[in-house]
């Protein structure tokens, strides 16, 4: 809430990864990709366990039928690369998003101390 993020969500039963991905765009943006290619895993550990660990698996999609359209969990916004607000994203975004962008498959990890404070990352292209 407050920041700008990507799509997504958790996994259900009986989904494998990539077709949660594909019903998450659906249900959060009316979308549905024509392909969607897997881009990486990031892994996300807080400080004491304040938050469990995530384990997030990026994807991308160049072209998909339907409009962009606002829903409960989410307005979607077109922005040019150049102006994207990653002032206002989590804090790890600035780091993997511009490679994701650049067309370069990554894994990487994010320690934070909070929600808000990256602590530390390793990111690297695969």
């Amino acid at each position: 809430m407050g920041r700008w993020n990507g799509f997504g969500g958790k996994v259900e039963e009986g989904e494998i990864i990539q077709e949660a991905a594909a019903r998450e765009l659906l249900e959060e943006a009316c979308i549905q990709p024509h392909l969607l290619q897997k881009r990486g895993v990031l892994y996300f550990i807080f400080a004491e366990g304040s938050i469990p660990p995530l384990e997030v698996h990026v994807f991308s999609a160049n072209t998909f039928i339907g409009n962009p359209t606002e829903s409960d969990e989410m307005r979607p916004e077109w922005f040019l690369h150049k102006d994207i607000p990653y002032h206002e994203m989590w804090p790890d975004d600035q780091h993997w998003l511009p490679l994701v962008l650049a067309g370069k498959n990554i894994e990487g990890t994010f320690h934070f101390k909070d929600a808000a404070t990256l602590i530390s990352h390793e990111i690297k292209t695969i």
